[in-house]
């Protein structure tokens, strides 16, 4: 476990002198358009904690957007890594392949939906794996259609901008994006007309119909969604909806890809949100919690479609770093050692019953959704109309982080606050960050 000690503490304003001085240089450096959440600066960060430059501790329920799933500084994934970089920091597996690229593909092999034969391929980023997903699809089906969801995100490159549905902060501005994507229904269910529990059966039956009618199943290469949706809102897609959706895909021969970039590894309490209602991938997108912070992404999927690609057709420069991939194989074993799935169990029993809890004392909790350590509550100004409350969310936000809790939004109407502890964070951090926030909602 980390040397950090696992206790928050507010030693200066938020942020604090320290902070304002690099947000000084920072401000004279680096590109506008990079946001930040919380601009204060880390200095460690461990188990449940981030420890910024002026010594105050946060209970960290970001993960780093659920990459630090293991923590920020977990035993195997430090120690593999520096073995690691004491060898070499880089090949590149197109020139010279090491065991370490091999040895992740095999660890996903074996831990990915199905029983089937399985291939990976190794990238950077969340957007870099979806962006090949669609490229192995393409190639395997001849055909050029990509189906996307309402509320979906799949990143900041021009494909996956053009994939992503919402405009601010992601697209705007950034056009032309790529052709031939195609956005449907999505079974929202705290939102659907006529209430959840008729939104999977009837979303899926409106996405159907409209890819029969807009597009032609024989022309699309690839339905692509978030088995739980992260940047729109946390929404769990109705039950039945994926497996509707996975049987069209079968049917028609097309390419049905589960991106599991923010649900993957254990986040939802199983190693991929997609086995919750039993739905086994044609290709999956891992990327986040893969590599305990180090950059590191995968496409996995049947051996027959993720060798379509020609030779020479899939890479990159620095995709699959032995580095990163030590820290991946670190990230593995401390999953499997820790049992991490029950973990994040655990939190959701803890949190879920805490959030309902406060939603029956404070209305403008609206929902409380999600599943293992992926949690998030929408906030509405009011229940009947349902009507977005993003100004509330934003201030509720300010309020946690000044005392020392750091959470995120999210949601297509920026009106979700969501919750993605590290799976290591001890019970008493998570109770705290709790009580943090009833406050807020107490005082706002």
């Amino acid at each position: 476990m980390t040397a950090l000690p696992q206790e928050r503490r507010v030693v200066t304003a938020v942020p604090g002198p320290k902070s304002q001085e690099l947000q000084a240089r920072r401000a004279a450096s680096v590109a506008r358009g990079v946001g930040s959440v919380l601009p204060v600066f880390a200095a460690r960060a461990g188990g449940g904690i981030v420890e910024d430059v002026d010594g105050n501790r946060f209970i960290d329920f970001g993960s780093g957007i659920a990459v630090t799933s293991v923590g920020a500084s977990a035993e195997a994934v430090v120690r593999r890594a520096t073995e690691q970089l004491q060898d070499f920091t880089h090949t590149c597996f197109m020139v010279t392949p090491y065991e370490g690229y091999v040895a992740v593909a095999e660890a996903l092999a074996e831990l990915t939906p199905g029983d089937h034969a399985k291939k990976s391929a190794l990238f950077n980023s969340g957007a870099e794996a979806v962006e090949n997903a669609v490229k192995v699809a393409r190639s395997y089906t001849g055909r050029q259609a990509v189906v996307v969801f309402d509320h979906g995100y799949h990143g900041r490159t021009n494909l996956t901008m053009a994939l992503t549905s919402k405009n601010m902060p992601y697209k705007h501005g950034f056009g032309p994006f790529a052709p031939e994507v195609y956005r449907v229904p999505l079974a929202y269910g705290y939102r659907w007309p006529t209430g959840p529990a008729n939104a999977g059966p009837e979303a899926a039956a409106q996405a159907v119909d409209q890819i029969a009618k807009q597009i032609g199943p024989e022309n699309v290469a690839a339905i692509v969604i978030e088995p739980v949706l992260g940047e729109g809102g946390f929404i769990e897609p109705a039950k039945g909806f994926l497996p509707a959706l996975r049987k069209f895909a079968s049917d028609h021969g097309i390419v049905f890809v589960a991106d599991e970039i923010q649900s993957g590894f254990c986040r939802t309490g199983q190693w991929f949100a997609c086995e919750d209602e039993g739905v086994v991938p044609d290709l999956i997108t891992t990327a986040k919690g893969i590599a305990g912070g180090l950059p590191l992404a995968a496409v996995t999927g049947r051996a027959e479609i993720m060798d379509a690609a020609h030779a020479g057709g899939l890479g990159g420069t620095y995709g699959g770093n032995p580095v990163a991939c030590a820290g991946a194989l670190g990230s593995i074993e401390t999953m499997k050692e820790l049992d991490l799935n029950a973990r994040a169990k655990a939190i959701e029993a803890t949190m879920k019953a805490r959030l309902t809890a406060m939603a029956e004392k404070f209305d403008v909790i609206g929902d409380v959704r999600g599943r293992g350590a992926m949690i998030a509550i929408e906030l509405v100004k009011d229940r009947t109309t349902k009507e977005p409350a993003p100004e509330t969310t934003a201030a509720l936000a300010k309020a946690c982080h000044q005392e020392g809790l750091l959470v995120l939004t999210c949601g297509t109407y920026g009106n979700v606050l969501r919750f993605l502890p590290p799976l290591v964070i001890g019970e008493d951090l998570l109770t705290e960050g709790l009580d943090i926030l009833e406050q807020a909602f107490t005082r706002i």
